[in-house]
């Protein structure tokens, strides 16, 4: 699995982080999306590489401005923080 961690700007209030989430979920195929106005983030965990040039494209036609993006192997902990 893979974390992908974007930096976005734009986003100011719960609206703003489930109109980036719906629209991460209508174009690529993802396990669990989260964004946060307040840290101006979105995290996604996907089973499969995303095209990164597409998730900016994707994201900026909807308003919002990635400024980064970076992803990392991501593996689910079990319960008490153990790793699976």
């Amino acid at each position: 699995m893979i974390k992908y961690t974007l930096e976005v700007d734009g986003m100011q209030c719960g609206m703003c982080e489930a109109h980036v989430n719906d629209t991460i979920r209508k174009n690529f195929p993802i396990k669990k999306v989260q964004s946060s106005h307040s840290r101006h983030q979105t995290v996604i965990i996907t089973e499969t590489p995303l095209d990164e040039q597409k998730l900016q494209a994707v994201i900026n036609a909807t308003g919002y401005a990635v400024v980064s993006v970076t992803s990392a192997p991501y593996e689910k902990r079990k319960l008490f923080g153990r790793k699976k």
